[in-house]
């Protein structure tokens, strides 16, 4: 906790202090301008809480027997506008995801994951849109026509509309979806890698494979690196799968 950033305020302010470290947060309660009644911002559930909720944070700033008092230097460090500077929430949270010169070296990891995992989601939709288009274009006359006969001729049809119900069911946030779109990975590389390689086609059985490995670990990965590189695969590889569909 000792390299931990702590933001707190008062029961009566809207505004916020901070950030302090723990060395400043004990200085300030040997001056009496932190109490057991102060708020703080726990980063873990997204809320204020007093301080003296929390036993640890408690023994941290408020030791039973404490001989040592402030230091004259850190004293004059903690100036008024340390102490009395308000921030606002949107200062808090850019502060929290790094995107300010002072916490942009220390992203918090779980703010990171959720972006890469919010990639991979909608790297997942554009792969299945891709997917959906590549096999409901060619039978888009039968579409048009409501004609049985022809769509059953076009069976692929009834797939892309699997994609496209599926990608709209992501672009929603049902990311209960995911283990569907790992069993659409897993039945794209089978279906179109059996009919390409019987037809001893190796582009399009490349494209296929790029597609499913991108679209399987889309779902799974949550590390920003890892993640671009996947959802790029997964996009191109549905993207020429798309083509190859569409020129046959």
């Amino acid at each position: 906790m000792a390299t931990q950033e702590f933001y707190i305020r008062e029961a009566s302010e809207n505004e916020a202090r901070g950030p302090f470290n723990m060395e400043q947060l004990v200085s300030l309660a040997e001056t009496g301008q932190v109490t057991v009644q102060t708020l703080w911002y726990d980063a873990t559930v997204e809320d204020w809480a007093a301080i003296g909720a929390s036993e640890q944070l408690k023994a941290s700033i408020f030791p039973e027997k404490r001989k040592l008092r402030m230091k004259a230097k850190e004293a004059m460090r903690l100036t008024r506008h340390d102490v009395l500077a308000p921030i606002t929430v949107e200062e808090m949270l850019a502060g929290a995801e790094g995107r300010t010169a002072e916490t942009k070296d220390k992203v918090d990891p779980a703010i990171m994951q959720a972006h890469a995992a919010r990639i991979g989601m909608w790297s997942a939709v554009a792969c299945l849109v891709l997917f959906a288009a590549g096999e409901i274009l060619p039978g888009a006359d039968a579409i048009a026509a409501v004609d049985v006969n022809k769509l059953i001729d076009q069976p692929l049809v009834f797939l892309g509309g699997a994609d496209l119900f599926i990608a709209v069911m992501l672009g929603l946030g049902v990311v209960t979806f995911y283990p569907i779109v790992r069993f659409r990975a897993a039945l794209g590389l089978g279906l179109y890698g059996f009919v390409y390689f019987s037809q001893g086609m190796p582009m399009p059985m490349l494209a296929v494979g790029a597609a499913a490995v991108g679209l399987y670990f889309q779902t799974i990965l949550i590390d920003m690196l890892p993640v671009v590189i996947v959802s790029a695969l997964g996009v191109l590889g549905s993207a020429a799968t798309a083509y190859f569909l569409l020129s046959a």
